[in-house]
């Protein structure tokens, strides 16, 4: 059995993490196998948008601190570095891909599961959905593989303070307030509104999806609104050069879904 499920879907890819015995947690051959697919994601692969989740009741408990126990009191400190980086690897990955990706939040996501959900570009949870910098409460600092990142640009500076410093569990519900996930709603009707999500996103041509995520990440830690525009009119220039640009202005003015072809 595969601790990472792939199915395809035409330019939709449903990623599942597979160990729900162990609430999905991060062993060493899940963490490979999402950094591998992540790593290995580009404009030329098939899938255009992909819906991360995990099987059964949980998305991901962070680090299985069971199979990192076994044999940790061995390990270097240069062993252990190239470890840390193995995890904080797959949420560069998810940034740096041009697919947009969804998260569906279910029940916990903590530490590194937490890490997993704020790197993505959309979070959808359930109602049972609880988020925690898990990592503070286990003798570690709460700022890993990103979270200290992400959190304070999403929330603000003080209610990520409040989560960081204390590891408390944020739910479903304040964080639909706080805007960290857009939508909470039992499974079956968060996989629905993936699928809708992913296909209005299919309506883009694949340069100015791939652009629009990019500038988005880039906008976050630009210098200035002119630097953004900068960025933005550069984007703008670049897809009316491509066929995808007129196939989309003529499927617009016929009224028709357009077929793009990535040129």
């Amino acid at each position: 059995m595969s601790v990472l499920e792939l199915r395809e879907e035409g330019s939709i890819a449903w990623l599942t993490m597979n160990r729900p015995e162990r609430l999905n947690a991060l062993n060493a051959e899940l963490v490979q196998a999402l950094r591998d697919y992540f790593l290995g994601l580009s404009a030329r692969s098939s899938a255009r948008v992909v819906v991360l989740q995990g099987a059964g009741r949980a998305f991901c408990a962070g680090l299985d601190l069971k199979d990192h126990a076994a044999g940790s009191e061995t390990r270097s400190v240069p062993e252990v570095l190239e470890q840390q980086k193995g995890i904080r690897d797959i949420m560069l990955a998810m940034r740096r891909c041009p697919q947009p990706i969804i998260s569906l939040v279910q029940g916990a996501a903590s530490g590194g599961g937490f890490g997993l959900a704020l790197a993505s570009d959309i979070r959808l949870a359930t109602p049972d959905a609880r988020m925690n910098a898990a990592f503070i409460r286990i003798g570690l600092s709460a700022c890993d593989v990103g979270v200290s990142y992400f959190l304070p640009r999403m929330v603000g500076s003080s209610v990520a303070a409040e989560y960081l410093l204390t590891g408390r569990f944020m739910d479903a519900q304040r964080a639909q307030a706080l805007g960290l996930v857009s939508r909470v709603a039992p499974l079956a009707e968060l996989q629905a509104e993936a699928q809708a999500l992913a296909d209005d996103m299919l309506h883009a041509t694949p340069l100015g999806l791939r652009l629009t995520k990019d500038a988005l990440g880039f906008a976050v830690d630009a210098p200035s609104m002119e630097a953004v525009i900068a960025m933005e009119d550069r984007n703008q220039v670049l897809c009316t050069q491509t066929a995808d640009f007129r196939e989309g202005m003529q499927a617009f003015l016929d009224k028709r879904p357009p077929h793009y072809l990535g040129r």
